[in-house]
């Protein structure tokens, strides 16, 4: 982490807990924050102490009339929780400081008694912002790596294990300097719509996926390196309807790896057709056209030549067959840095005419964040 990054984490963490210190000039507003962490469940500043982060958003009002702003102060806070009320604000004291943490995994849920949900955090109601913290899944995935088949280089499914989950009631979600940390599935952007401004995601398969529109912008996407694999992943898994025109955009983004992985080991992404069961069977939905697109990101050269992969998905009946990228809508525009490759037929290009399109207010139907 960079001194910069360091000095402002320091300042912020100053004028939080200046704002928790109430003078006579605020004492007859409303307190900065409604709720702070605490582990002994001490009030301070006018914010109502809470011992975990699960009390404190159970106290958030049902109606979201208003933001309901947490701080959570530096520290690790081991809980799954999930987000149900709207408006709901959490606020860190650092981007590595404060660090919301669990450690489910997909096949957990196997288990007597297993979750219903495996991400850390889980958001099922508007108006969700958080704020100069990490949000991250530890689970071992070195340590259970599933084995290779030969439809899939990074394996069978089971080591998935997602740090946030923006569900379905999930809409107008704001992240701002924000790490997302994780292996496989970390970022699940299942449904709405999601803005990331300045922050971290990292991960090796697969690992920003999902249905929703999100636009990632000006963030750090970082591959991380799966242990004595010769390939590393895949960076997005878009999951779009075909009738919604944006699905996964980054724009003016940092493509960064580990320091230990090779060149041309981690693609750009690859199509998702989750299954779905319909009337006549259970298969891939044919509606999930996959849309995803780079938009002048900076990219090092761990990003395979070919940029895009295909995706195995269920037929009907039970047969497995590939989506390529080029039945899906996969593009870039003005990448550069050693990872940017030549145009081609699976490598696409947006001409600078669409490429005006990929703004944020046009992306997210009008929202820009506030």
């Amino acid at each position: 982490m960079s001194m910069l990054h360091d000095r402002r984490t320091v300042l912020f963490a100053g004028g939080a807990l200046a704002a928790l210190a109430v003078g006579p000039a605020r004492a007859a507003s409303r307190p900065a924050f409604d709720a702070v962490l605490d582990r002994e469940g001490r009030d301070r500043g006018g914010a109502k102490g809470f011992p975990t982060l699960a009390a404190a958003l159970d106290a958030a009002p049902a109606d979201g009339a208003r933001p309901f702003r947490i701080l959570v102060p530096a520290g690790t806070w081991r809980e799954q929780v999930a987000v149900t009320r709207p408006n709901v604000h959490l606020i860190g004291e650092g981007r590595t400081a404060s660090v919301i943490v669990f450690n489910e995994y997909a096949a957990g849920r196997n288990r007597p008694g297993g979750p219903a949900e495996i991400a850390t955090v889980t958001v099922t109601a508007p108006g969700f912002r958080a704020e100069r913290l990490t949000i991250a899944n530890d689970f071992d995935y070195p340590g259970h790596m599933p084995a290779e088949v030969d439809y899939d280089r990074t394996g069978a499914s089971g080591a998935q294990a997602t740090a946030l989950k923006l569900g379905k009631g999930s809409d107008k979600a704001y992240f701002e300097d924000v790490a997302l940390t994780g292996w496989q599935d970390t970022l699940f952007t299942d449904a709405g719509r999601s803005l990331f401004r300045r922050c971290y995601v990292s991960g090796c398969v697969d690992f920003i996926y999902g249905a929703g529109r999100a636009v990632f912008d000006r963030c750090e996407i970082r591959a991380r390196t799966r242990p004595g694999k010769d390939f590393h992943g895949f960076i997005a898994a878009p999951d779009t309807d075909r009738h919604q025109r944006f699905g996964l955009v980054f724009l003016d983004c940092r493509l960064t790896r580990d320091a230990d992985m090779p060149d041309h080991t981690m693609a750009l992404g690859r199509p998702w057709r989750h299954t779905m069961t319909f009337p006549d069977g259970r298969y891939g939905n044919p509606d999930a056209v996959g849309q995803a697109a780079f938009v002048r990101c900076w990219m090092d050269d761990h990003i395979v030549p070919e940029g895009w992969y295909p995706m195995h998905y269920n037929l009907k009946g039970g047969r497995r067959a590939m989506l390529e990228p080029e039945d899906a809508r996969l593009f870039e525009y003005a990448s550069h840095g050693p990872g940017a490759g030549r145009a081609s037929r699976r490598r696409r290009q947006l001409t600078t005419a669409q490429a005006r399109a990929y703004t944020v207010s046009t992306v997210l139907d009008g929202w820009t964040g506030f």
